[in-house]
């Protein structure tokens, strides 16, 4: 393994808090998360104590309102957090950004009675939560969803089956999607479900190319009840409540993969300054370093892109366009990168001995959860040219 320690991402902060705040989460990630990352990933541990010591530490609910225990910190640094975690192991980053997901409809959409009574407990007393949209066969059609929430009294019954849900029968909530009217996303509601609720349970993890340490799985609701006044803004908005959400999600996959990619570029960095052929480091070629150069302009630019619509979203201002561009852009560079990594490697990069082939496979997934790369170049489209024509 090379020796060179990487040097740490000079990062613009608009605050002395968030420069601490930032310090504090390297040291975690040095610590607590690094180390273990390879051995538990191959044997796909979920690290349940980490999330145990993020919530402790108030690191779970840093976008959210300190009147319920978040952190009060804009997206601009949120995000930034992310990347460091996820370059010290993918499965902790998209995990915080999942959770992050999941707390969003009752944090934005909630009654102050609601956040009241569930938001400190989520934000930071250690549960750990799941977002269930998507289902076998409604994915990036995710407006054709079939998990029904039929309505008894003061309760809410819900029937059906999520699909490829992170914390998937491990989660203490559920913020759930469930249709409750008509055909389409109109008739589509969110609720919050409790993860011991009866009737609730979780399919055996999926088998993943990458990510074995985040379960991924199935979550059934068989005849699952939920008081109404668990049902998250009004009957039928749950499908706008998803698509906010995910505006802001998206942009922590953003943060995540340029976390990935800049892991990857650090690795093959260090191994190329130290790995000599023909009597000097192969960082020497220029055929190589030409690729460390490239590698490392397409990161900046990614971060520079997730951040510019992390500030849009802070101002109060429209960024869906850009929360698709930066999720398109910056999981293609993470995957780009990642694969040039393993070139820089040569054959040690195809083995388990290095990470960077654990790189590779965990940048895939990050093209596909939270819409697809080519479902973020239809919402780009349509903000350029308008709805496509029927």
């Amino acid at each position: 393994m090379p020796d060179r320690a990487p040097q740490p991402v000079d990062r613009q902060l608009p605050t002395d808090e968030a420069r601490e705040l930032i310090s504090l989460v390297r040291d975690i990630a040095q610590r607590e998360i690094a180390p273990k990352a390879a051995e538990e990933e191959d044997a796909g541990h979920f690290p349940r104590e980490v999330f145990t010591l993020l919530s402790r530490s108030g690191l779970l609910g840093l976008p959210y309102d300190s009147e319920y225990g978040g952190g009060d910190q804009p997206y601009e640094v949120y995000l930034q957090v992310l990347e460091e975690l996820a370059a010290a192991r993918l499965t902790v980053g998209l995990g915080v950004s999942v959770h992050t997901l999941a707390s969003y409809a009752l944090a934005a959409y909630g009654t102050k009675e609601q956040q009241s009574e569930h938001l400190p407990a989520m934000l930071g007393g250690g549960l750990l939560g799941a977002y269930c949209l998507s289902e076998a066969s409604s994915g990036s059609d995710a407006a054709s969803l079939r998990t029904k929430a039929v309505r008894d009294g003061d309760e809410w019954v819900i029937t059906g089956t999520k699909a490829w849900i992170t914390h998937g029968g491990i989660a203490d909530f559920y913020t759930v999607m469930a249709r409750t009217g008509e055909e389409g996303a109109r008739g589509i509601t969110a609720f919050l479900v409790p993860g011991d609720a009866e009737g609730l349970s979780g399919a055996a993890p999926e088998k993943k190319m990458g990510m074995k340490g985040s379960p991924t799985a199935q979550v059934h609701l068989d005849g699952v009840r939920v008081p109404d006044d668990r049902r998250i803004g009004e009957e039928g908005q749950g499908f706008a409540i998803a698509l906010a959400a995910l505006d802001s999600g998206r942009l922590g996959i953003a943060a995540c993969a340029i976390g990935v990619a800049q892991a990857a570029l650090d690795h093959a960095v260090a191994y190329a300054t130290e790995r000599r052929q023909f009597g000097k480091p192969i960082a020497d070629f220029q055929g190589l370093r030409f690729m460390l150069a490239d590698m490392a302009t397409q990161i900046e630019a990614g971060r520079a892109l997730y951040l510019a619509a992390a500030r849009l979203r802070d101002a109060g201002r429209p960024f869906a366009k850009q929360a698709a561009m930066a999720k398109l852009h910056c999981t293609d560079t993470a995957m780009k990168v990642a694969v040039d990594a393993v070139q820089v490697l040569g054959g040690y990069g195809y083995t388990a001995d290095f990470p960077v082939e654990r790189y590779m496979r965990e940048a895939k997934v990050l093209q596909i959860v939270e819409g697809t790369n080519q479902i973020q170049r239809m919402v780009i489209a349509r903000h350029l040219a308008g709805p496509e024509t029927r």
